[in-house]
């Protein structure tokens, strides 16, 4: 017997080394990979209820337990094949699907009660009639020989029979050549990953980017802050010329436990402002992207936060530069991505409750199921600024808490409230977006606190087609002097057309209203209701290139409707690695 045995081990002198690799390595491709490198080619001519070589790398097994053949072309049974994990079985009978009339049924059943190394699906079917290549069977037979060597080892070889062990021999001579092409491909597989850990950048960071080409314009009258009795003149047209910006973003993402996140980012970003006064004139004509601009090309950290969970429903959050509110809260519109998605910086998402002085923050989450999410959160617009009045606790900053509900993956609501506080010469209410008037409203040197409320909600209706859009209210007074309060609020409603006319691809349409004064006991400030109107389509050219033309259009810009309408045009391209 044991004569026997090395025999057949001399047959393949490399094939129990490398071989409990292969089998590992097949059957975790299948399931991941779906061997994308090996051609799947399916065996249609079979004859005699024996196996078939069909090529160098297809082969059919379906004949070997009498199971007629049936089409191998159907790209979700393929597709199902790989899925499916493979389970052990302990009985043959198991299977629901082998005839046991069928003349290899005996075979099996010695090989699966005997040595336990044939695997079935879970739901109790061995799947012969579909095709499998050749690497496959020869990872089966891989456990066939292992489940022997283990036998060996136990000093249980007595166990094994005669006829097994020229079985497995033939079976392993017939398929040498593909066991010879696994080892050649586990050694070159390890040679790969070898070359990558030598010269990978870090073992726990991950390196992504972003590249925006943006081109645009901006025509119309440059409108007035608001104030009554204060009409445009003819010689009051906005003179900006189209520009052609950029910004580039380098994520360094890095995980120390494989569950929390430290992103370091870098930036650059020459993207105009349309905000100025000698551009647009209004936060309403701001991008999406635009922030600050940086003619120069420099450098610098644009983010730096760390997230973790702790528990099993909990998270938290500490962010220590350019920390904002969609990094640790909940968003369901689908339009918030400045590089993807909306072209206006209105047009992402609520800025009364979702933006505010958010330099560095500290948040807290917590999941009391899949569907309910709690947030808590603190920011300060000026952390590092030591000055008198300035700081994390004494200078600009938001308290923040949200209820977020989404009971299923189509449908979704969140309900926020703010609480922002701004010394003076740092008064921002709307976080940049709105009429001037509504950014800061109060004459003087004076700061400002605000309660915010603000309701989002987003419907994907179909595969196509999603509905959704935000509402917000704020209740404003100075701090320091004067008395006049105003409220303000701002609206939008928000139609997304995901994978229009080709995967990966979006048409997108905003009709808002941006953030206005609604009610003061001032009468010199104008409530002349303004409208956002906002088309684009990205168009997904492969998985790291879009392109993106879309206008927006603000009506009465700074709550004034003796202002002429501003047209924003945008032709924006982004490369993602």
């Amino acid at each position: 017997m044991t004569k026997i045995i090395w025999n057949v081990l001399k047959q393949s002198p490399t094939l129990l080394g490398v071989v409990l690799m292969a089998n590992a390595a097949v059957a975790t491709t299948a399931n991941t990979d779906k061997i994308s490198k090996i051609n799947l080619n399916y065996q249609e001519n079979l004859t005699n209820n024996r196996l078939l070589a069909g090529g160098t790398n297809s082969f059919e097994i379906a004949q070997a337990i009498n199971v007629p053949m049936e089409s191998a072309t159907d790209a979700t049974a393929i597709d199902q094949a790989f899925v499916d994990p493979m389970g052990q079985v302990t009985s043959v009978s198991q299977l629901s699907d082998v005839d046991p009339t069928a003349w290899a049924f005996q075979a099996l059943q010695s090989l699966v009660e005997r040595y336990g190394c044939i695997a079935g699906y879970p739901d109790g079917t061995f799947k012969g009639n579909r095709a499998m290549t050749r690497y496959e069977f020869a990872a089966g037979l891989n456990a066939c020989l292992d489940r022997i060597t283990e036998l060996i080892a136990a000093s249980t070889a007595d166990l094994i029979t005669k006829e097994d062990l020229a079985i497995l021999q033939k079976l392993q001579e017939q398929f040498a050549a593909e066991l010879a092409e696994i080892k050649g491909r586990t050694d070159a597989l390890e040679a790969r990953t070898a070359e990558l850990e030598a010269n990978q950048f870090s073992s726990t960071t991950k390196l992504n980017g972003e590249v925006l080409f943006w081109m645009s314009g901006i025509v119309g009258d440059s409108p007035n802050n608001g104030v009554l009795n204060s009409s445009n003149s003819e010689d009051n047209e906005i003179n900006s010329e189209v520009t052609l910006g950029s910004r580039v973003r380098l994520n360094f993402d890095t995980s120390f436990t494989g569950y929390d996140l430290l992103r370091t980012r870098l930036q650059v970003n020459n993207l105009p402002d349309y905000g100025q006064a000698d551009a647009g004139n209004t936060p309403e004509a701001r991008l999406s992207a635009a922030g600050t601009s940086n003619p120069n090309n420099n450098v610098y950290l644009d983010k730096l936060y760390y997230k973790y969970p702790f528990g099993e429903k909990g998270s938290f959050f500490v962010g220590a530069n350019a920390a904002d509110f969609d990094d640790f809260a909940t968003l369901v519109t689908p339009f918030n991505n400045d590089g993807d998605a909306a072209i206006s910086r209105f047009g992402r998402r609520n800025p009364l409750t979702m933006r505010g002085p958010s330099n560095a923050a500290v948040a807290f989450g917590y999941n009391f199921s899949d569907s309910f999410k709690w947030t808590l959160a603190y920011t300060a617009g000026d952390p590092a600024d030591a000055r008198e009045g300035r700081g994390y606790f004494n200078g600009s900053y938001t308290g923040f808490t949200q209820f977020a509900y989404q009971p299923s993956d189509k449908l979704g609501f969140a309900l926020e409230y703010s609480y922002k506080y701004f010394p003076k010469d740092r008064v921002n209410l709307t976080g940049g977006t709105g009429s001037k008037l509504a950014v800061d409203p109060f004459p003087g040197d004076v700061g400002a606190e605000s309660n915010n409320v603000g309701l989002q909600m987003n419907w994907k209706i179909s595969d196509g087609f999603q509905l959704g859009g935000w509402y917000g209210v704020t209740w404003a007074s100075p701090k320091g002097g004067g008395t006049d309060a105003v409220t303000l609020m701002n609206g939008a409603i928000t139609f997304a057309f995901p994978d229009l006319f080709s995967e990966g691809s979006l048409g997108g349409l905003v009709l808002g209203v941006p953030p206005m004064i609604v009610d003061s006991d001032s009468s010199s400030l104008e409530e002349d209701t303004p409208y956002h109107i906002e088309a684009f389509y990205r168009y997904q050219i492969n998985d790291n290139i879009s392109i993106t033309p879309g206008f927006f259009v603000v009506i009465n810009p700074n709550n004034n409707e003796d202002n002429d309408t501003i047209w924003v045009g945008t032709l924006r391209t982004q490369f993602k690695f």
